[in-house]
């Protein structure tokens, strides 16, 4: 994991470039893609055959579109059928501004399945005690409050604590409709689109699972 000051020297240097191929992509790119599938930051490993893979990090991670996920993404409005992302909206510092904008280029109908750290469960198993729940990503804890502030903020990484209430709230105040949790790698309302994605998902608690997935239609 790169350190905060690394990664904050990359986004000074490479955002004003990202901007420039944004704009670039925007008016001189008709995405021909169809249906046009978004996958929000794949990473090093979680490429997705068939979806459009867009990331920030163009050195070791695996993407079709470099572009910082912090601003408006280059597709016209009513244009993208699917979104997906995995463990990325946390790292947003407004993720409703995020939310705003995949509601802008969603056609009605279309889908945004994305998920994160689980706070409801974390919070849970804190009252708990129950420290065999928590990870030892990225920090060795001993203590039960240790584990909890390694689960949530990940050396300050995560930027918001996810929980199902709050994400609601939002995403109700931007106007998305049927907003669910599902199970990772289990479940999904729309498993013709979104099974490749189950394959990119972990779990070994469905119970008390540790992440938080959520799909959402624009009406």
């Amino acid at each position: 994991m790169l350190k905060r000051y690394q990664k904050n020297l990359f986004y000074i240097i490479a955002t004003p470039l990202m901007r420039i191929n944004s704009f670039r992509l925007k008016y001189f790119n008709s995405f021909k893609k169809k249906p046009l599938k978004l996958h929000l930051g794949p990473g090093k490993k979680n490429y997705i055959d068939e979806w459009i893979n867009i990331d920030a990090n163009m050195f070791t991670g695996k993407s079709d579109l470099w572009l910082d996920l912090r601003y408006k993404l280059p597709f016209k409005n009513s244009s993208v059928d699917y979104c997906y992302s995995h463990h990325m909206v946390e790292h947003l510092p407004s993720m409703k501004s995020h939310f705003v904008d995949i509601f802008r280029i969603l056609k009605s109908g279309g889908i945004y399945r994305f998920g994160g750290p689980n706070g409801d469960t974390a919070m849970k198993k804190f009252i708990e005690n129950d420290s065999e729940w928590f990870s030892n990503f990225p920090d060795k804890r001993n203590s039960i409050g240790g584990k909890f502030e390694n689960f949530i903020f990940c050396r300050n990484e995560h930027l918001t604590i996810l929980t199902f209430s709050y994400l609601k709230e939002i995403l109700e105040e931007v106007g998305f409709i049927n907003i669910k949790k599902y199970l990772p790698t289990k479940e999904t309302q729309k498993p013709e689109v979104f099974d490749q994605c189950l394959n990119f998902e972990s779990e070994n608690d469905f119970e008390n699972p540790h992440t938080l997935i959520l799909e959402i239609s624009k009406p």
